[in-house]
C-alpha cells in the first residue's frame, strides 16, 4: 500500500459563518466558511431571509447590460457587412474593370 494516502485529519477544525456564528467539527480543513448555520438558517429560526451570495444579482445584472451593447455592436457590425457585400456583388463598369479600382 501506498504511504501517506489518507489527507491530514483535523479533530478541531473551525466552521465560521456569515454570521459570525463559529463552531467546532473533525475535518480535512483546518478552516471551514459557510454562509447560512444553524443560528441563522430561516428552517431553524423560522424567519424569511434573502441571501444574496456575493453580490450575484448584481452580477447577473450587468452581464445583461453588457449583453445589450454587444447585441447593438454586433447588429451594426452585421448592417455594415451586408452593405459591403452590396457593393462588391454590383455589376462594375468597363473602366473599372480594366483600372481595377473598386
Amino acid at each position: 500500500m501506498k504511504a501517506d494516502l489518507h489527507p491530514k485529519w483535523y479533530p478541531e477544525a473551525e466552521v465560521v459563518c456569515a454570521c459570525g456564528n463559529m463552531f467546532k467539527v473533525g475535518s480535512t480543513k483546518q478552516l471551514i466558511k459557510v454562509e447560512l448555520c444553524h443560528k441563522c438558517h430561516p428552517f431553524y429560526t423560522g424567519e424569511m431571509k434573502f441571501v444574496d451570495t456575493l453580490g450575484r444579482v448584481e452580477r447577473f445584472q450587468k452581464k445583461q447590460e453588457k449583453a445589450k451593447v454587444s447585441l447593438k455592436i454586433l447588429q451594426e457590425k452585421k448592417k455594415k457587412k451586408e452593405v459591403s457585400e452590396k457593393e462588391d456583388r454590383r455589376p462594375k463598369s468597363l473602366r473599372e474593370m480594366l483600372l481595377g479600382s473598386s
